[in-house]
């Protein structure tokens, strides 16, 4: 298919607004199905939530089938086009488990409209906003294209997954044997957020993630403080010292080589962060605090989006029930993660952690670590031709420069494709930060899904090669 002229996109979002309510059922009859991937007992569900959707996309002349992993199924589909680029869409279709069940407001998997003052109505269901509505914004904006065309702008496939939300274990495997398959020039994402109610928003910077558990043990049993306190070591005290030596004062990480291969922020992102509507001072007041404490000299925002990071997550060891028991504990514990950025290395990070730990450890002491999990970062580059058409079509849409944004989270999958396949992601999401996701009364608006189908309409239009 050639590149789209503007009369043909106009039908395409016409279509989208007078065919709204039929895509609305098509999302509740998704939603009803229970696909919670980290119960076994909902195994069957996930099943039919796959066979779901790749009836679905056969519906709109996809080569769709669901294939089978060790845990739950994909779902792969793909529709030629004679020009432009071939893109891959990535969404998951399990949903977290609801509990707990008596703070919702309805049944969760009974997706309930509640309109709202301002004019909007929110569709509340488990999975309304993580990840089927943001998932079927782009399968209805194909649909569109398919129902008034014929056929789509550019070659599309769509890669489904069923573990997002316990781990994607299969997905590496997966990609494995069908690597090949599913490559394509770029991997198009729907799980992240807008900037704000108004503003759409493109994730570009992701941060990766090194996760640490360690044990640290001192005395052969738990001991009297009173018989043995000063004389015997306290494990506890040993954790504490070690984690406290692991920030400088000035907020800094103190690993050797923590900064090795970590560079500035290119130029015309730090511009466009600076544009952005931030309220530095309101973001921490919301929690209860004001002095921001990462490195000094770097906006609270690049602090969270474009800086490496270390967190204890928990410390635990010895007696915190009721009351009180004069205990030196045997053994303390401790959860420590580091939000990385491009150019770290997440096992030199996890070494050199290990080795900072160990060399604050007596010698007749010793300390154990568990691995729980490791990516890399990513990185979308600004001057990308896809990016700036994909920004140029979320502009027209809402009306407003679309934002270019970081996340201080990490979205794994990003990483493992663009390991696995060499591929770029662009991460387009049309989610609030009010939508609750993982918690009771989740919610997607009615304007996220409706403006979110027209956005990738717009996107698909301008990868053709129509300018916006």
């Amino acid at each position: 298919m050639s590149a789209p002229s503007a009369e043909k996109l106009a039908a395409v979002l016409d279509h989208i607004d007078a065919h709204l309510d039929a895509s609305v059922e098509r999302l509740f009859d998704l939603i009803r199905i229970p696909s919670v991937s980290t119960d076994p007992a909902y195994a069957e569900d996930c099943r039919r939530t796959a066979v779901w959707l790749a009836e679905d996309l056969k519906a709109i002349g996809f080569d769709a089938s669901v294939r089978p992993t060790v845990g739950h199924p994909m779902v792969v589909g793909h529709a030629d086009a004679s020009t432009g680029p071939h893109v891959l869409f990535y969404g998951h279709y399990d949903v977290q488990p609801v509990d707990p069940l008596p703070l919702w407001n309805s049944d969760p998997f009974e997706p309930t409209l509640v309109p709202q003052e301002n004019g909007d109505t929110w569709i509340v269901a488990r999975g309304a906003s993580d990840d089927k509505g943001q998932l079927m914004t782009f399968v209805e904006a194909c649909r569109a294209w398919k129902a008034v065309t014929g056929s789509l702008p550019v070659r599309v496939s769509m890669l489904f997954e069923g573990e997002e939300e316990s781990g994607s274990k299969s997905l590496a495997p997966f990609l494995d044997e069908a690597g090949e398959e599913l490559k394509a020039d770029i991997m198009l994402v729907c799980d992240t957020d807008m900037w704000d109610d108004k503003t759409p928003a493109i994730t570009t910077m992701l941060r990766g993630i090194v996760q640490e558990e360690l044990t640290i043990r001192c005395a052969s049993r738990d001991l009297h403080s009173g018989m043995f306190g000063n004389a015997a070591r306290n494990p506890l005290q040993v954790l504490s010292d070690a984690i406290a030596t692991l920030r400088a004062p000035d907020g800094s990480v103190t690993l050797d080589g923590f900064y090795d291969g970590v560079r500035p922020l290119p130029g015309e992102v730090e511009e466009r962060w600076k544009r952005l509507p931030f309220d530095q001072k309101g973001f921490l007041n919301d929690i209860g605090l004001s002095i921001p404490a990462g490195e000094t000299g770097y906006s609270v925002l690049e602090q969270v989006w474009a800086r490496p990071s270390c967190e204890i997550n928990g410390m635990w060891g010895g007696y915190t029930g009721d009351g009180f028991k004069t205990v030196i504990p045997a053994e303390a514990h401790a959860k420590i993660s580091f939000r990385l950025v491009a150019g770290q290395d997440p096992e030199k990070i996890r070494a050199a952690f290990r080795d900072h730990v160990r060399a604050h450890v007596p010698a007749d002491c010793s300390v154990a670590f568990a691995v729980h999990g490791g990516s890399s970062a990513t990185v979308m580059p600004i001057d990308s031709p896809l990016l700036q058409k994909a920004l140029g079509a979320l502009s027209e849409e809402w009306q407003c420069e679309a934002a270019v944004a970081g996340t201080g989270g990490s979205i794994p999958i990003a990483t493992v494709f663009k390991d696995r396949l060499g591929m770029d992601s662009l991460l387009v999401g049309f989610a609030k930060f009010d939508n609750r996701i993982h918690s009771p009364n989740e919610k997607y608006d009615m304007s996220s899904f409706h403006k979110g189908i027209r956005s990738w309409a717009r996107i698909l239009a301008a990868f053709a090669g129509r300018q916006p």
